[in-house]
């Protein structure tokens, strides 16, 4: 069987998943292709093609390895094997053009579509919804990476030509129609990982959990941010350390823009949803402070030119890529100028990915037509 699976680009609602809040992903078409056959034997045969590496594993006592990409694949079949699902042994070559670092969940890809695959080849009868917890689960126990829901469930649930709203506490999702006739999603990558990323990310979750603490005393109902209000916030700035405060404040405004950018998809008001984008950015660099000198000089350069309706940076922070909306017949001219000012400023090679909205996890249309 062949299966392919997507990164993602999230078009807006950065840093609510862990309050809570709303997200609102696409998948797009950078994907992992899995070729993968059932071998007759209890052994585990792994080929990272694009590595050029291979991997051998036991599948009794499935546990973490010190091979850190084959940790992905096998974080999945432990997931399946805690289930008390039967997996077999099988041979497995997978590798794609999902790039690894700029924040498009090529682990996320990794995890679904394997357990699409599996799932598929022994008949497992899960649903995609179960699929995405095992995928998030492998990620927390073998890559240590504790994820939000967000990557895997848009690798899994993505539909062509559309984004996909996640409601991050009830996993309730509903799907917006992204006409993107007129235009393009192209992804600038700065090819930077400042060393904050990580524990910044610990900082920025417990200074919101100290702003609920706070909240709740006075309103009850408030269990995270995502049922906070501006006005609740702003009757008890004076409670607030200011630092505190700012982050709050960006966590519930990017919950309203993420409603606001559904109704502008639903009205075709693609500059509007631009606009939402921009003051996103705004709120990541100034009150979450999340962005980075390199992806501010990005979405700077990007303002003020007819072929961009939007842009801010995307995914944890402090590098990756921006994404861009961009008037289709601008991309070559967009992309030309903003390469060209990027390797002025840092000295460094613009990297851009021009992204198509498509399904998620599929068998890939070779196996289709086969069967």
């Amino acid at each position: 069987v062949v299966v392919r699976s997507p990164g993602r680009v999230n078009l807006i609602g950065e840093h609510t998943d862990y309050n809570e809040g709303f997200v609102l992903p696409a998948a797009i078409n950078k994907e992992i292709f899995f070729a993968l056959a059932p071998n007759g034997t209890d052994t585990l045969r792994f080929f990272s093609h694009d590595l050029g590496e291979s991997a051998e594993f036991g599948l009794n006592g499935v546990s973490r390895s010190d091979i850190g990409w084959a940790n992905y694949l096998l974080g999945v079949v432990a997931q399946l094997q805690g289930a008390g699902l039967e997996v077999r042994g099988f041979d497995l070559v997978f590798g794609g053009n999902v790039p690894i670092g700029a924040g498009l969940s090529s682990s996320a890809a990794v995890e679904c579509g394997l357990a699409f695959a599996l799932n598929h080849v022994f008949g497992l009868g899960l649903e995609r919804f179960e699929m995405v917890k095992m995928a998030q689960r492998a990620e927390h126990a073998y890559a240590g990476v504790m994820c939000g829901i967000m990557d895997q469930f848009a690798s899994m649930f993505g539909r062509r030509d559309h984004a996909v709203k996640l409601d991050c506490r009830s996993l309730a999702y509903e799907y917006y129609p992204l006409d993107m006739s007129g235009y393009r999603i192209v992804l600038c990558d700065t090819q930077v990982k400042h060393s904050l990323a990580s524990s910044e990310y610990n900082t920025r979750r417990r200074e919101c959990e100290q702003g609920v603490a706070i909240l709740n005393k006075h309103y009850p109902e408030v269990r995270s941010l995502r049922d906070a209000t501006l006005q609740m916030l702003e009757r008890h700035q004076s409670e607030f350390d200011p630092v505190v405060y700012r982050r709050c404040r960006y966590v519930v405004s990017e919950n309203g823009r993420v409603e606001e950018a559904c109704g502008h998809l639903q009205r075709g008001e693609m500059e509007a949803f631009g606009e939402r984008m921009y003051a996103s950015h705004e709120g990541l660099q100034h009150d979450y402070e999340v962005s980075c000198p390199e992806l501010d000089f990005l979405v700077d350069q990007s303002r003020g030119d007819e072929a961009v309706l939007g842009a801010r940076m995307m995914g944890g922070g402090f590098g990756g890529c921006t994404i861009n909306l961009v008037r289709t017949e601008q991309v070559e001219r967009f992309t030309e100028r903003m390469g060209r000012a990027y390797g002025q400023e840092y000295g460094v090679e613009l990297k851009t990915y021009i992204a198509d909205i498509v399904d998620g996890s599929s068998l890939a249309p070779q196996t289709v037509a086969a069967q």
